[in-house]
């Protein structure tokens, strides 16, 4: 029995998508919520325009009060009032920066994330809202969704430097290294989390009952995602890891 399916084994009651090339999978094509894992499409849809001349990343974009959120982020905290289209895409990618997702993504528009989606042959991972600290009836019912066969492609595009454009898949790299989240899959690779540009690329998505991690070090790619309920929380953390450490 491989980790995967061990782990799968352990944890009875979560609900996995795995895909991990060097590895095995599991349910890679179950759709389950993936939190900010959705925030990579807007930042390669903002690669993409950059890379083809259609927008300036020096572009300041303002903080705007109506589309202000709490939790993941630092902009909420500091005082200066905007920011570079490239210096939004970093906090995002560093630290899945909430109000810079919603000050980008108004600038960007879903629409075309979802068009991005759709040009990468996508199905079931999309971009399907901005981030909201409350959300009612008739907002949709989840950030975002995603599936681990989905996803792996995506990160293997990005290692072999063949998404899109070789200028888009270099600034997604070069974003993507930022990761300062490295407490799930990318634990296995015991890298600095503040400072591992040489080697792992990354992004995570955190909340009530989801755990998910994206990324590829080198050549390899990994997606495992998970939704589960508050008790499982430590058994999916442990089982994480416990895949990082063999795909290592």
């Amino acid at each position: 029995m491989n980790v995967i399916d061990q782990v799968v084994t352990a944890t009875p009651g979560v609900r996995w998508s795995i895909s991990i090339p060097q590895l095995g999978e599991h349910e890679p094509a179950r759709r389950l919520r993936t939190a900010s894992i959705g925030k990579l499409l807007l930042l390669i849809e903002t690669a993409r325009l950059i890379d083809g001349g259609e927008l300036d990343p020096g572009e300041p974009l303002a903080k705007d009060p109506a589309v202000a959120v709490a939790d993941s982020g630092l902009w909420q905290h500091l005082t200066v009032g905007a920011l570079p289209v490239a210096d939004l895409a970093v906090l995002i990618a560093a630290v899945s920066d909430n109000y810079a997702t919603n000050v980008l993504l108004a600038r960007i528009g879903l629409d075309a994330v979802a068009a991005l989606a759709d040009r990468l042959g996508l199905r079931e991972t999309r971009l399907l809202d901005r981030v909201r600290n409350k959300r009612d009836p008739a907002d949709p019912p989840t950030l975002s969704t995603g599936c681990a066969g989905e996803l792996a492609g995506l990160m293997g595009h990005l290692a072999r430097g063949t998404l899109l454009t070789p200028g888009v898949s270099a600034r997604m790299d070069a974003w993507m290294a930022t990761s300062a989240d490295l407490s799930m899959v990318a634990s296995g690779f015991d890298a600095d989390p503040l400072a591992h540009t040489s080697s792992v690329r990354n992004k995570t998505g955190t909340d009530d009952g989801i755990r998910a991690d994206v990324g590829y070090a080198g050549q390899q790619p990994w997606a495992v995602l998970a939704e589960f309920d508050p008790p499982d929380l430590a058994a999916v953390m442990s089982g994480m890891r416990r895949i990082g450490s063999a795909l290592s």
